[in-house]
């Protein structure tokens, strides 16, 4: 029963069910693409070999490099860990909320007029002109230095 339901739970996943059971004597290979049979062989030990034929050594990305550093240098880990969670879990209801906006009948469609409706009237307000993209500018400047209290 139970690799039934292991069989079962692999498939809305879009996983491969496994196997049922080997036959007999059957070594299996496993390489970077996944687990395949090798053959049948005297013993029944499972054959692991690398990818490529070189060494665990891989290269870590750039990105990661900078991530590292930066979480280096955060003093506060449980503050910046206990606000990523938060703001997960707040993404995680604003997107419930929006799929349940979603389903009512002709909501959906009034409220893209209205995003519509303020898109236009906010890049005519801010952005055609000049001045007003520089008023625009400076209170987002303004707004992130009372935020982060930076001086620069």
């Amino acid at each position: 029963m139970a690799a039934t339901s292991c069989r079962l739970a692999a498939v809305p996943l879009g996983l491969a069910p496994l196997p049922r059971r080997l036959p007999a004597g059957a070594a299996l290979a496993v390489a970077a693409t996944g687990v395949k049979y090798v053959g049948i062989r005297a013993s029944r030990s499972v054959a692991i070999r690398a990818a490529d034929g070189t060494g665990g050594e891989t290269e870590v990305p750039e990105i990661v490099k900078a991530a590292q550093d930066a979480w280096a240098k955060v003093e506060d880990k449980y503050a910046v860990t206990a606000i990523g969670v938060a703001a997960l879990v707040g993404l995680w209801t604003a997107i419930g909320a929006i799929k349940a906006i979603d389903r009512l009948p002709l909501l959906p469609g009034v409220l893209e007029l209205v995003g519509i409706g303020y898109t236009g009237w906010f890049t005519y307000r801010n952005l055609i002109f000049q001045p007003d993209r520089e008023a625009l500018v400076s209170k987002i400047k303004s707004t992130y230095k009372e935020i982060t209290g930076s001086s620069s």
